[in-house]
């Protein structure tokens, strides 16, 4: 994944800037100030001038509040930032120095669409007219036409960016999964999502009952000692009523796709989990005879916040967490009684910063969530977790699952149920490598992070997952999508 410090340090400083003057009341009459505070000029700072430095500014405001960087709106969360891409080249065949300008014109002989042409010193392309078959590169005998793949548009796992006549990145609603893997790609900063940063902090300015709630990849994300506790305190003190584990979401979704695996299984039916959001926008999009076969529990995320509003109607529920998926699991999948909102962990410390608030250590007590709970972050921690149920009910069945980790693997073995041909029973279908841990908005490398996991799980207290849930009113909402 690629990563910039530069296009990072943008990012967020508009976060932050949008963030503080949303608290401040202030929003409306100065969010045309950020552009010009952000780039004082007179010289640029990483494009060709100040303007255009501005413009990509003021569409980035226009994200962090929620609105398309444009006047177009498709509806997507995920948006392309026009005036920041322009830069990569419209043809993804080139031909480079290395011809020799042959006689044989093997390029053009190969070509169908009459895209190549002989020129003075070497072959030239036609973008106008290229279909980018690849078949000139092939024929090629000096490996002179090189492939430059766009990053965006190779980083999609289900080829949903294309590009207009001008270059500019274009993303295909209808296929988009919402993953966010092309966000990071770009090294231009030209993708990014619309955020709830200005909704969230209207609603704890409203003095409306908001509570956070933390994903399970959460601990361990920002250091060994920053545990559950310290997001609690941390939390209160921007201005949220209370605050969630979201593994013991984990524990509840477990202990009921338990339920729903072991009926299938009888009845010889597949499955897949149902708990992250691009892979089952993977299914409800490129797979839809496949969408019966999705779950029908709901995410830890939504089960957490049936929980929040089974005991506070008022509540107003946040997310918060490395996945971008799951703002759409909230804008497309529209499942009642979700989070209202979902932050990443950018957006989160934009508003904590603005409050003056940081992270603390804090001891690693009131577990709230089971060891199991607590790994559904990584791949493979659904399939632990809904085993260990079925076990501690003494429903254990004989099941193989396919543990599909990133969206390739997802892609192949939606393919194999697909044709009838998948040798497991159930697929537990993870859009991002590692799991949630391994999400676009992750804040620490996945093996720094899982370390730190490992130290603070192991101080849990080894509770099982229907031992743990017995201390929760689990009859008083429904864990059923809806």
């Amino acid at each position: 994944m690629y990563a910039d410090e530069n296009v990072i340090k943008i990012k967020h400083d508009v976060l932050y800037e949008v963030a503080k003057l949303a608290f401040a009341g202030e929003l409306d009459a100065k969010r045309d100030h950020i552009a010009v505070e952000l780039i004082p000029g007179p010289t640029p700072q990483f494009r060709c001038c100040i303007y255009k430095e501005r413009e990509i500014i003021r569409q980035r405001v226009r994200l962090a509040e929620g609105k398309a960087p444009g006047p177009v709106d498709d509806g997507n969360i995920i948006q392309v930032i026009s005036s920041a891409c322009e830069d990569c080249p419209i043809s993804s065949y080139t031909v480079t120095e290395n011809c020799q300008n042959c006689i044989g014109k093997a390029c053009i002989n190969a070509c169908k669409f009459g895209a190549i042409e002989a020129g003075r010193h070497r072959s030239h392309i036609d973008a106008s007219k290229c279909k980018e078959c690849g078949k000139c590169a092939q024929a090629c005998p000096y490996n002179a036409i090189a492939h430059l793949k766009r990053p965006c548009k190779f980083s999609c796992p289900v080829n949903a960016i294309t590009y207009d006549e001008n270059g500019i990145s274009i993303i295909d609603r209808e296929k988009c999964i919402r993953c966010g893997k092309c966000i990071h790609s770009c090294p231009f900063g030209a993708i990014g999502s619309k955020t709830f940063i200005v909704d969230v902090i209207n609603a704890i300015k409203a003095g409306k009952k908001v509570y956070a709630m933390a994903a399970p990849a959460t601990e361990g994300q920002f250091g060994a000692d920053i545990t559950m506790a310290s997001w609690d305190k941390a939390m209160k003190e921007v201005g949220f009523t209370d605050f969630y584990d979201v593994g013991l979401g984990g524990d509840m979704t477990a202990a009921y796709e338990a339920e729903e695996w072991a009926e299938a299984y009888g009845e010889g039916k597949k499955k897949v989990t149902s708990c992250c959001p691009a892979f089952v926008n993977m299914v409800r999009l490129h797979y839809p005879e496949l969408a019966e076969c999705v779950s029908t529990t709901v995410s830890p995320m939504c089960a957490v916040s049936r929980l929040i509003k089974a005991k506070d109607p008022d509540a107003v529920t946040v997310f918060i967490g490395p996945c971008l998926a799951k703002k759409s699991e909230v804008v497309d999948q529209k499942i009642e009684g979700n989070a209202d909102y979902v932050l990443t962990y950018s957006e989160i410390r934009a508003i904590m910063k603005a409050k003056n608030v940081v992270l603390e250590p804090c001891d690693n007590t009131d577990q709230e969530a089971s060891t199991f709970g607590k790994r559904f972050a990584n791949s493979g921690g659904v399939t632990a977790a809904v085993m260990q149920s079925l076990k501690e009910s003494e429903k254990t069945i004989d099941a193989k699952v396919c543990v599909a980790n990133g969206a390739a693997e997802c892609k192949k073995a939606l393919l194999l149920m697909k044709a009838a041909r998948l040798p497991q029973d159930f697929i537990e279908g993870m859009a991002c490598e590692g799991g949630c841990v391994g999400g676009p908005s992750a804040y620490d490398d996945q093996f720094s992070s899982k370390k730190n996991r490992d130290t603070l799980i192991a101080a849990a207290d080894g509770r099982g997952i229907h031992e743990n849930l017995g201390n929760y009113d689990m009859d008083s909402f429904s864990m059923h999508r809806e």
